[in-house]
């Protein structure tokens, strides 16, 4: 009998690249069939907060409230080493980010997304509109917000269009912290039982591994859904997300995210929550 599972992830270039064998029938996933949805992070958490999906991307930030219903897989997350979501504006920073951004309105891809989480952790009191995440570069070009907060290529191209880098999240943690800034995960709904939930996890991670073993046509797939990147960007942005973190968080993935979900509940943002990861051996 066929099993089908539904694996929802952003249609951008990196998480393409992971999923590119699976899509593409590289992989033997036995009696278990794979349908992929694509949509932006902050419709899948909302989706995931419904327990809507079998497997899907999440961030960080949302799975605080879905950690009853949904595990984290041992692989598949975005980590940010040192680089993350940034906030740029039409002016270069002009002295402290904290006094430049007192009164202004910072555009946000989404309310529960982990670059809001790491921007409020930064600064509280900061205000913010929700716009987008395509769209947020147009809105402080146009005015209509002071400062905006990029995900996804953004993070690269930002600078093509005039904007000026106020701060990267991802680097203002690693220097708080010295840890990678967890992004975004894959996880996967307990319900489905211990034995498939093993199953899965296992075929999800050969995805990831042979995309990284075979690049240049997991690359060729991926350009689909680059946003206009040409070939050496995507593969740099590919690169940033895609790595040794993606195929197994390793200790130092684990103390990242355990990290992140206790300074945002000492914060008072998030409810207190382990983060609790399949074991897929």
């Amino acid at each position: 009998m066929t099993i089908t599972i539904r694996v929802a992830h952003s249609p951008d270039s990196d998480d393409a690249f992971m999923f590119y064998a699976l899509a593409a029938g590289k992989i033997d996933t036995g009696d278990r069939r794979y349908v992929h949805e694509l949509q932006d992070i902050e419709s899948l958490n909302t989706r995931a907060l419904k327990a809507e999906l079998e497997v899907t991307a999440v961030s960080f930030h949302a799975y605080a409230w879905l950690h009853d219903r949904y595990a984290l897989l041992p692989h598949g997350c975005s980590m940010g080493d040192g680089y993350g979501p940034r906030l740029v504006a039409r002016e270069a920073l002009a002295g402290d980010l904290r006094g430049a951004l007192a009164g202004k309105l910072v555009s946000i891809p989404g309310e529960r997304t982990t670059a809001n989480l790491a921007l409020k952790l930064l600064c509280p009191d900061v205000r913010t509109v929700l716009v987008p995440f395509d769209a947020i570069e147009d809105h402080v070009l146009d005015g209509h917000s002071d400062v905006g907060l990029l995900i996804h290529e953004g993070q690269l191209t930002f600078a093509d269009r005039g904007l000026h880098l106020w701060q990267d999240l991802g680097a203002w943690w690693k220097a708080k912290t010295g840890l990678p800034l967890p992004l975004g995960g894959n996880v996967v709904r307990k319900d489905l039982g211990e034995a498939m939930v093993r199953l899965v996890s296992r075929d999800l991670r050969a995805s990831i591994v042979y995309g990284l073993e075979h690049r240049a046509p997991a690359l060729a797939y991926a350009a689909q859904y680059s946003r206009g990147l040409d070939n050496e960007r995507m593969d740099t942005f590919v690169g940033m997300y895609v790595n040794d973190f993606t195929v197994d968080y390793g200790e130092v993935g684990r103390a990242a995210v355990h990290r992140l979900l206790a300074d945002a509940h000492a914060a008072g943002l998030i409810p207190r929550v382990t983060a609790e990861f399949v074991d897929d051996r």
